[in-house]
């Protein structure tokens, strides 16, 4: 009789115990960093949990299987990266500054982010785990690069550049360069974002 059941006091806990925030973020933590030194292929949950001060079984009640673990995990890196290098306005800087900027935020290139060394283990799974490049390109490349895009796009607009420039092109083109760079010399040069830009400032902008 629906007047003899019990009502939980609000507040009340149910059935077993509530997850605890701190352990989940410790784990994908755990498991950001085994991806980062191990790969995919080599990093194990046993090694994930022993980084985390956890057992496999309180890994497992989260996760079913490694491949989901990692999705998680670099979703969550990804997302602790943005916020430790806001964007900021770029529309007060001059038009060569807000390239700058956004291109230095378009390659999660120098530490604390790890986006070089993470894209690069993702890229050597590409034919076993072709998911892990479409996360990488739904929350990391495309979340940074379309400042970039969008500021090329109002800049073109305002005429600072060029009317018939490939807006896409040219996105390429900047970010391609500081890949380019660091697989040739090794080196995270925090500055060679202006000096790209300052190359091919003379190209790009509106003379008329």
């Amino acid at each position: 009789m629906p007047g003899n059941e019990k009502k939980r006091a609000p507040g009340a806990k149910g059935p077993g115990r509530p997850r605890d925030p701190s352990v989940e973020k410790a784990i994908l933590r755990a498991a950001v960093n085994r991806f980062v030194s191990d790969g995919y292929s080599r990093m194990t949950i046993g090694d994930i949990a022993a980084d985390a001060g956890v057992t496999r079984p309180t890994v497992y009640r989260r996760w079913a299987n490694k491949h989901d673990l990692v999705v998680d995990a670099l979703d969550f890196n990804f997302q602790e990266e943005r916020e430790r290098d806001p964007l900021g306005p770029l529309e007060e800087l001059p038009p060569a500054d807000a390239l700058g900027r956004a291109l230095r935020y378009a390659v999660p290139y120098a530490p604390p982010g790890r986006g070089m060394t993470v894209i690069g283990h993702v890229l050597t799974e590409t034919e076993h785990n072709p998911g892990l490049l479409e996360l990488v390109r739904r929350h990391a490349i495309g979340p940074r690069m379309q400042p970039l895009i969008d500021t090329l796009r109002r800049l073109r607009e305002e005429g600072a550049l060029r009317s018939d420039m490939d807006v896409l092109v040219v996105a390429d083109m900047m970010t391609g360069s500081i890949y380019s760079s660091y697989l040739r010399t090794g080196d995270r040069d925090p500055g060679l974002a202006d000096r790209v830009v300052a190359a091919l400032w003379p190209v790009l902008a509106d003379r008329c």
